[in-house]
């Protein structure tokens, strides 16, 4: 029998400007606010971002998607990617919230329209709409 599967996935963004980085998900993506704190220890706000999955790849498939999305390798690491409706409205909302674009739209092989950007504090960011979806 195999153990229930956890019942969400959270990660976790230790930002150097908060505000930056929380405006930037909240106003540029349009997260709601599901729980948050501000104490004299810290702050802290969780933003309800959807349905989670984990995609893991492996460096030559990074280093793949880095060059389709970004024009240059991704190094190891940590992406967030959001799947959106319209890529190129959503890149524009984030860029106006402070996030760093890396690179305009693309069209992938896989049949996606994507969109590299960056946080405040250069943690990688695609959207993704899928025009063909995957199994």
């Amino acid at each position: 029998m195999s153990p229930p599967p956890p019942q969400e996935l959270r990660v976790v963004i230790s930002a150097r400007d908060y505000e930056a980085v929380r405006h930037l998900f909240q106003e540029g993506l349009g997260l709601r606010a599901i729980a948050g704190w501000d104490d004299p220890d810290g702050r802290g706000v969780v933003l309800d971002a959807g349905r989670a999955t984990l995609e893991i790849v492996d460096e030559p498939q990074a280093r793949r998607i880095g060059e389709i999305e970004a024009g240059r390798a991704d190094p190891p690491g940590v992406r967030l990617a959001f799947r959106v409706t319209d890529t190129p409205a959503a890149g524009e909302r984030l860029r106006r919230a402070g996030a760093r674009v890396a690179a305009p739209p693309v069209e992938t092989p896989w049949g996606h329209h994507n969109q590299r950007l960056s946080t405040p504090g250069g943690l990688p960011l695609t959207l993704f709409h899928p025009h063909v979806e995957l199994p």
